[in-house]
């Protein structure tokens, strides 16, 4: 693909190495755009992990409380109603201060591995680089709702947003993709995509447009360095993709 004057690129990267914290978990996080696969992938890491006996705990964003879940329901309803992104940034956060609270810091403090469809990122690509927030309240938003948690690992299934819309069903189809255009679609991956580039350490970035069992598999590559998992072997380098300034 040839780069466009004002892009730069970002390769489908490997695993990354981090030194081990003791006894406490780690904070695993699966990020992309609409139809990249998270919700597939997740479930198929936490069975990898429960199979080398590692506890692990799976939860969503927005859910995975009792209070998150009613949430989920208020902003992934397509209603038609517009909601406003610093209203959706607020509701998204609430639900994530639940979460942290009851969920995922507990988890992590008994030493368990925590694997979480969306977190963070996504406010910050679906309301920030979308809806055009500014990242800098975002981050506060964040930094009050997490009390700073970050993840150790973030997983990003990249897929063009036309190949991952086409894989919607119509019942599965949120707010986000009956009322939203694929410009604000283009601007949320390409959110994801800068922020990879930003973080190099954290992000590992995958083709989502790649079988799910080799998908998979570069996850369990990512994760098994991530815990330092004995013979994992080297993931080949995988062809880039092109992020706009």
């Amino acid at each position: 693909m040839d780069e466009a004057p004002g892009q730069c690129s970002a390769a489908y990267t490997p695993g990354v190495t981090h030194a081990s914290t003791a006894d406490r978990g780690r904070f695993i996080t699966i990020e992309g755009p609409e139809g990249a696969g998270k919700t597939t992938q997740a479930s198929r890491l936490e069975t990898y992990l429960r199979a080398r006996e590692v506890p692990v705990v799976a939860t969503r964003e927005p859910g995975g409380t009792a209070l998150g879940e009613r949430i989920r329901g208020l902003v992934l309803a397509p209603t038609g109603v517009p909601i406003d992104p610093l209203a959706d940034a607020f509701l998204f956060n609430a639900a994530r201060r639940q979460l942290v609270g009851e969920v995922i810091e507990p988890a992590l403090a008994a030493g368990t591995t925590v694997i979480c469809a969306r977190f963070a990122d996504s406010t910050r690509a679906y309301q920030g680089s979308g809806g055009g927030l500014s990242l800098d309240d975002l981050r506060r938003l964040e930094e009050i709702a997490t009390d700073g948690l970050e993840p150790d690992l973030t997983i990003l299934l990249d897929v063009p947003v036309e190949v991952g819309l086409a894989r919607k069903a119509p019942a599965d189809r949120t707010r986000f993709e009956t009322s939203y255009d694929l410009a604000f679609h283009r601007r949320v991956r390409d959110g994801f995509l800068r922020m990879a580039v930003a973080e190099p350490g954290r992000f590992v970035v995958l083709d989502a447009t790649a079988p799910a069992d080799a998908i998979a598999t570069r996850i369990e590559r990512a994760v098994g360095r991530l815990l330092g998992f004995t013979r994992v072997p080297s993931e080949p380098k995988r062809p880039e993709t092109r992020i706009p300034r």
